[in-house]
């Protein structure tokens, strides 16, 4: 079969095809040929006739089914993947086809599973719900902080730091992400003295805290990790889902612990920052919703991140749209982070989303607890509809981070 054999313009996709959204950039051929290119070799075509075929595997072939402009619409039939298995389904869809020589760009920028593959993974075990439920915070974003600085405080100067933050206000304390058992924080001390700075918060806010320690390693190492958090108490582990890879995520979700898993994009925009070439940040949002994370990193608009308002929303809604009955995933705002840009964050996220500030908390000239003071009273005022300039002049923790952080 020859490349243009997999372009039929004319196919209106089953309900069981997988569907993808590729832009098409070609390399000294038609952009038709391209098209069909990355529709054979990405199912059951290579570049020349082969002898091999046999008349019932032609069933098989993924067809591009509309073109407008740049962007084509691949849909493949549901018998070319493995039930429960991502790496096979990404290994075809977003493989080998970026190497060929013909595209001079390529790009993923939407995949649509259709049910029966979704059903085969496990999905969200609390999503948005259930971790409203565990926090006991029905409505406001959830406020958070990662320890800062990520790397070189000792185990006892970041469980301090964590009850500092919690104390000001923070629901959330989290590991950044690449701390993971260093000689100057072992993970296990870590956590041990970390969880007790939890403790003593709860009982002096009244509020539900929990920490979102970073398990990332190899696989069994994990898991044990993820053990030793829920044996002391602990209910969050987070995971670099990129660096670790899809499949030991899946395996981690996959012991149905009774903890809320947060996702680390760490290493996303070496493939989802360039427009024209590679995968968007929308196709990770639903693959890891799809294998079963809760939280997962989505971009600011606003901060030190790159993303667009347009990019942002689309990664919000891979999380929160309806999905072969999945549950939706906590979207979480994180980089460059400030009180000042609060309600420009609640004008993209909504409520359902957590505010994820390093720097903008431990920043704060009067120190980490004044910093989290101020991101609750900035998150205060735009729920009320009033100024930040306004609240600042009976709140003196936002009126100190609104002079510090102008823009």
């Amino acid at each position: 079969m020859k490349y243009l054999d997999f372009v039929d313009l004319k196919y209106e996709p089953a309900k069981t095809d997988l569907i993808c959204t590729f832009y098409v950039e070609p390399e000294g051929i038609s952009l038709k040929d391209a098209a069909g290119g990355v529709a054979a070799e990405s199912s059951i075509g290579t570049w020349t006739e082969l002898t091999t075929a046999q008349p019932y595997v032609a069933r098989l072939a993924a067809l591009v089914f509309n073109i407008e402009g740049n962007l084509v619409k691949i849909a493949y039939p549901i018998e070319l993947f493995e039930r429960e298995n991502m790496p096979n389904i990404l290994s075809s869809v977003a493989g080998n086809v970026f190497g060929l020589k013909a595209l001079k760009n390529l790009r993923l920028n939407d995949v649509k599973l259709p049910a029966e593959l979704v059903k085969s993974f496990k999905g969200p075990k609390f999503g948005i719900k259930g971790i409203r439920k565990l926090l006991k915070v029905p409505e406001r974003p959830l406020v958070g902080t990662i320890i800062k600085p990520k790397l070189g405080l000792k185990t006892v100067d970041h469980a301090r730091v964590s009850y500092e933050a919690w104390a000001g206000g923070c629901d959330v304390v989290k590991d950044d992400e690449n701390l993971s058992s260093q000689r100057f924080n072992p993970f296990a001390e870590r956590i041990v003295k970390t969880l007790e700075s939890r403790d003593k918060a709860q009982e002096a806010t009244g509020e539900h805290k929990v920490y979102m320690a970073n398990i990332t390693a190899e696989t069994k190492t994990m898991l044990k990790r993820a053990e030793y958090v829920l044996d002391h108490g602990g209910e969050y582990v987070m995971v670099d889902i990129l660096t670790c890879g899809f499949s030991a995520l899946q395996t981690l979700r996959d012991q149905n612990f009774k903890l809320v898993i947060h996702a680390h994009r760490a290493g996303h925009a070496a493939f989802t920052k360039r427009r024209k070439h590679g995968i968007s940040m929308r196709v990770i949002a639903k693959v890891a919703r799809i294998i079963g994370v809760d939280q997962l990193h989505v971009g600011t608009v606003v901060g030190k991140m790159s993303e667009k308002r347009e990019e942002v929303l689309e990664n919000i809604d891979a999380l929160k749209a309806e999905m072969s009955g999945l549950k939706t995933v906590m979207p979480v705002a994180s980089g460059g982070l400030h009180p000042r840009l609060v309600p420009a964050l609640l004008e993209t996220f909504g409520k359902d989303f957590v505010i994820q500030a390093g720097g903008g908390i431990h920043g704060h000239t009067d120190g980490t607890k004044a910093g989290a003071v101020a991101m609750r009273q900035a998150v205060d005022a735009a729920l009320k509809g009033t100024s930040l300039e306004e609240y600042a002049k009976t709140h003196k923790e936002l009126k100190n981070a609104l002079a510090l952080w102008k823009t």
